[in-house]
């Protein structure tokens, strides 16, 4: 079991997931955390609100002196991983190499326990560079010999996002009409970013050897219904106007030619249409955590007076 004073090294420690579980772990008394990141603007926000913490930038993909911070670790929360981009490189080598790495200095420093972030896409009908490269991260992780336990969440939305419901909300704010793929029907199971942090607090805690957890949201919402809730939660007047999928993704591909990052690709469009319907664990009886209704959990992503307004770069 994992104490309250004990070292954690929190790898991708400044992204999405990152950010919240830094947040999680000091509300419950985490006191000893090791924040590793190579986004140097986002590293800095999360220093920023935490100063306290060892905020580490470096690059896992290539060795260096940062595996010298797992030294009297007791547990590593491994959450690096590229989720978007444009070429299958990026993809092998934030999700494949710098595991390998992160999965070395893990053993060669004997730290105990390990807490893995994968994703829902390992189940997925999904066929794409995100889901290929996470597979086989996960599988890196199960066969590396270190106890651990693996989680793999659904999309998530909360504080900090700069992609996807964050990117989304941010976008209906600015402009006078939102596009909606499709007649938008297209289900999705939200996770919110807080109850699955607190999730992963509880592995961190209780160290489940070997388990493998699905971890969904509660509510089954089609995307047009979360844009609506979104808009109603904000109270914005931007009239919401429906574009043949078809057309949708030949505007994504056309802009993904003019961005290097664009916050909505072809392939996730091709995997929100997918239909893909997920089954999880219930998290009030595995993790003792009763998830937020999905509406409270928008007000509080979007409206919290805290945290809302902070937005991780790209």
């Amino acid at each position: 079991m994992t104490q309250k004073n004990q070292k954690i090294v929190i790898t991708g420690a400044a992204g999405l997931v990152g950010q919240n579980l830094v947040v999680e772990l000091k509300e419950q008394g985490y006191t000893n955390l090791v924040a590793i990141d190579k986004h140097k603007d986002n590293l800095a926000i999360l220093q920023k609100l935490h100063p306290e913490i060892t905020a580490i930038h470096a690059d896992l993909a290539e060795p260096g002196d940062w595996s010298q911070a797992f030294e009297g670790a007791h547990c590593v929360a491994q959450l690096h991983a590229q989720i978007t981009g444009k070429f299958r490189d990026l993809f092998d080598r934030n999700n494949i190499v710098a595991t390998e790495h992160v999965l070395n200095a893990t053993k060669a420093a004997n730290v105990p326990y390990l807490v893995h972030i994968s994703s829902s896409v390992v189940n997925s009908v999904a066929d794409d560079d995100y889901t290929q490269t996470k597979k086989l991260q996960e599988a890196l992780v199960v066969q590396s010999g270190i106890k651990h336990c693996v989680l793999r969440p659904t999309l998530m939305f909360g504080w900090f996002d700069p992609k996807h419901l964050g990117w989304l909300s941010r976008f209906m704010a600015k402009t006078p009409v939102f596009p909606i793929p499709g007649d938008g029907k297209f289900m999705r199971q939200p996770l919110y970013e807080r109850d699955f942090c607190r999730c992963i607090v509880k592995c961190i805690e209780t160290e489940p050897n070997g388990d493998i957890y699905d971890i969904v949201g509660d509510t089954r919402v089609d995307y047009v219904d979360i844009i609506r809730t979104i808009k109603r939660v904000k109270k914005l007047h931007t009239v919401i106007v429906h574009i043949p999928i078809g057309f949708f993704a030949f505007l994504l591909r056309t802009y993904s030619l003019f961005s290097k990052k664009p916050p909505f690709t072809a392939d996730q469009l091709k995997a929100l249409s997918a239909g893909d319907d997920f089954s999880g664990v219930d998290t009030q009886a595995v993790f003792g955590v009763k998830q937020t209704p999905f509406e409270e959990a928008i007000r509080e992503s979007y409206t919290d007076p805290k945290y809302s307004h902070i937005v991780l770069k790209r």
